[in-house]
């Protein structure tokens, strides 16, 4: 198996794909700030069920009845395979930027994790 293919690195994988999109997004929104009538979007949060494949081997199940069971695919858009929602009527520059910003400091932290990670896995097979 390859060590890419271990569930850590496939779901920090799926939070940098996530970014992505949500960034492709967001620069479309400030793209189209002039543009009379358009309202803006954004990424709905990342789900449970969108990561589940990488945390099926983590063992993350339902081990009784009486806990809360994952909810469905919510309803709306689709973009990059995630859930768009409307984030307003208008583009609000600002608003815009500092989301820009804080989704930049998401994904530079799940590089930084995926980098870290390999770098760990290095050590321990003794390839440093």
């Amino acid at each position: 198996m390859p060590i890419t293919d271990l569930s850590l690195f496939s779901m920090l994988r799926t939070r940098m794909q996530w970014h992505q999109e949500r960034q492709r997004l967001l620069s479309e929104n400030v793209a189209n700030s002039d543009t009379p009538a358009y309202r803006p979007r954004d990424l709905a949060p990342l789900k449970l069920d969108q990561v589940k494949p990488a945390l099926a081997s983590l063992g993350l199940d339902r081990t009784a009845s009486a806990h809360i069971a994952g909810s469905g695919q919510s309803e709306g858009s689709r973009f990059g395979g995630y859930d768009v929602r409307p984030a307003g009527i208008a583009v609000n520059l600002e608003d815009e930027m500092i989301k820009v910003a804080a989704n930049q400091m998401d994904y530079q932290a799940a590089t930084t994790l995926y980098t870290k990670s390999l770098g760990l896995i290095k050590i321990a097979i003794g390839r440093r």
